[in-house]
């Protein structure tokens, strides 16, 4: 008798053993210590945790000065099912990879396109400004609507069109129509690379897009060719010793608005191995200097890169004859990105240069040393005419 009961208290507990295993399968457990960030080697912007199960991005800086850190939780649609978070913890919980998605900044479109998703793009505001071949056919084919401007997209469109993310781009996060988005339980996801302290920070935000579309190997991929591509020219302008003298930006009524010594811009010109005068400037935003200052300093630099917004030498004679008196000026050294323009007017500048400050640095080094890039044709900037 007792034999036999034996028997029957291991089938019941043979029969409970069973019963929490599949419990257990049911119900996903969060892990504890199995979390792996992923490597950035220059974005300060953002960071992606890996749990496994689920992805963690935290957006630290989405804006200047910002003071809040925004947490999405990245999961695929099976782990969902069987996972919970709390809601207060996280901005956003998004369902990946996405299917449908709104950017709303002309820099975003190149990562769709570099990962081969241009297909998830279903809404953008301001389609006359997308220059991209392939992303203008599907706004040609009606299959990318336009949301109006970025200050006030069209949210009844936009919720209509029911994405899965919109990627957003603020100054400050009081846009009410990202809210109301968000008040719709569309994830709203604000993209910080312009933020960004050095060309490549601002191009490793690829690797957020990869994260999304879960193509986080294809996304190390492509910014590993951009940064050894970058590194290469940048080891190849070190080879010359002349370094041209650069005068950058113009006029905006009194105000002369040129890159401060910290920003990208001057990065770029730096690692192009040419001598910014004002490189030594250290100002948070865009230095502002009178006319006669930038005159006094720089009437005979060799080359004026990125005259503000003039799209020849004659506009800029017309907007003040005094350009003319630039040595630049007069030998028709004036370089600019901004007719290198779309089918729809969009300066391509604008779109790509973030993505690809590869091509940014081979076009500074073509301008200010083209003996090392001579078959090299630029890809942005060509002089005034």
């Amino acid at each position: 008798m007792l034999h036999k009961h034996y028997y029957i208290l291991l089938i019941i507990s043979f029969i409970a053993l069973g019963s929490c295993k599949q419990k257990k399968e049911d119900i996903l457990e969060l892990p504890s210590n199995t979390s792996e960030a992923l490597n950035l080697k220059y974005a300060e912007g953002f960071t992606i945790t890996d749990n496994q199960n689920f992805k963690v991005v935290e957006i630290k800086n989405p804006w200047p000065k910002a003071d809040k850190t925004y947490k999405y939780v990245l999961i695929s649609k099976e782990n969902i099912a069987k996972t919970s978070f709390l809601k207060d913890e996280y901005d956003g919980i998004i369902i990946t990879p996405v299917t449908k998605i709104v950017v709303t900044s002309t820099t975003h479109i190149p990562a769709l396109e570099l990962l081969d998703k241009t297909e998830t793009l279903v809404g953008f505001p301001g389609t006359d400004y997308v220059s991209s071949k392939q992303t203008r056919q599907r706004i040609d084919n009606g299959q990318v609507k336009e949301l109006g401007k970025n200050e006030g997209l069209n949210t009844e469109v936009l919720l209509n069109l029911n994405p899965d993310l919109v990627i957003g781009f603020g100054v400050d996060g009081t846009s009410k129509s990202l809210n109301t988005v968000k008040k719709a339980n569309i994830p709203v996801i604000y993209n910080g690379d312009w933020v960004e302290k050095s060309p490549l920070a601002k191009a490793e935000w690829i690797k957020l897009f990869g994260a999304i579309f879960n193509k986080q190997q294809q996304a190390d991929s492509i910014f590993n060719t951009i940064e050894s591509n970058y590194n290469k020219a940048k080891q190849l302008a070190k080879t010359v010793t002349k370094k041209p003298t650069v005068i950058s930006g113009a006029l905006y009524k009194d105000v002369w608005y040129l890159p401060s010594g910290t920003s990208t811009e001057a990065q770029l010109l730096k690692d192009a191995n040419l001598d910014y005068l004002y490189a030594n400037t250290n100002a948070s935003g865009s230095l502002s200097l009178s006319f006669e200052a930038v005159f006094e300093k720089a009437k005979q630099a060799n080359l004026w890169i990125s005259p503000s917004y003039y799209n020849s030498l004659q506009s800029l004679e017309n907007a003040n004859a005094h350009y003319t008196n630039f040595e630049a000026f007069k030998t028709k050294s004036v370089f600019s990105f901004t007719n290198t323009v779309g089918p729809t007017g969009g300066v391509l500048y604008y779109e790509t240069g973030f993505a690809r400050p590869d091509l940014v640095l081979k076009d500074l080094i073509k301008i200010g040393h083209p003996e090392l890039l001579n078959d090299y044709e630029t890809y942005f900037f060509k002089p005034l005419k």
